[in-house]
């Protein structure tokens, strides 16, 4: 068995990753949703990780590694599903407005829910698809670690930049051939390779700039 319990794991996790200091309430609200997730994943299978300890690992730990490269005030997460990574880093990053968006209703029903029950008024989760969706206010940064293709996502995103616009994927390997097939009007700024803690597995974030 696990030597130390799932909140545990959670926080000496945190302080290995960089720049994701929490207080005490933040790291709560993030137990409050893994345990949300577990109780609506029996009925909805809005997960196919079912041990807590490995949900800290995969879902909390995994999103909030992209925490350092998370700037400006609203972020738009495409293809949200549970909410990874945006609802995670919006409890990290109180004071960022984060858009939840994903085109299956059981999964914005639940972003609903979460958001009633942590009393998370800086997520707005919205049902659309990325390419179709269009915002009151543009975001300054789209992210999602939901698409298969660099180009896709690029694509898909590219109306929502009356100027350039910064998107990030998360990807497991380095994407090389993905990189290489990019359309000409998006710019790679940088390949950050990431450190989850308690992860053996290859994690990697790509981040672009879509020019108009």
């Amino acid at each position: 068995m696990p030597a130390e319990s799932p909140a545990q794991a959670l926080h000496s996790g945190l302080k290995e990753l960089t720049g994701a200091t929490l207080d005490p309430r933040q790291e709560s609200l993030l137990m409050a949703y893994l345990a949300l997730l577990q109780r609506w994943s029996r009925a909805y299978n809005l997960t196919a990780v079912k041990d807590p300890h490995e949900m800290v690992v995969r879902h909390v730990l995994d999103s909030l590694s992209v925490l350092p490269w998370v700037s400006g005030e609203r972020l738009l997460d495409a293809g949200t599903g549970a909410g990874l990574p945006g609802a995670l880093l919006a409890i990290a990053r109180l004071d960022l407005e984060v858009t939840l968006l994903d085109s299956a209703g059981k999964k914005i029903r639940f972003l609903n829910h979460v958001q009633r029950e942590l009393g998370l008024e800086n997520i707005v989760p919205v049902q659309a698809r990325l390419e179709s969706f269009v915002p009151s206010s543009p975001p300054d940064m789209v992210i999602s670690r939901a698409f298969t293709d660099l180009a896709a996502f690029a694509r898909s995103a590219r109306h929502l930049a009356a100027v350039p616009l910064r998107i990030m994927a998360m990807k497991g390997r380095y994407p090389e051939s993905e990189l290489r097939a990019l359309p000409d009007w998006t710019v790679v700024e940088s390949v950050e390779k990431l450190t989850v803690p308690g992860l053996q597995e290859d994690r990697h974030l790509v981040i672009m700039t879509v020019i108009p």
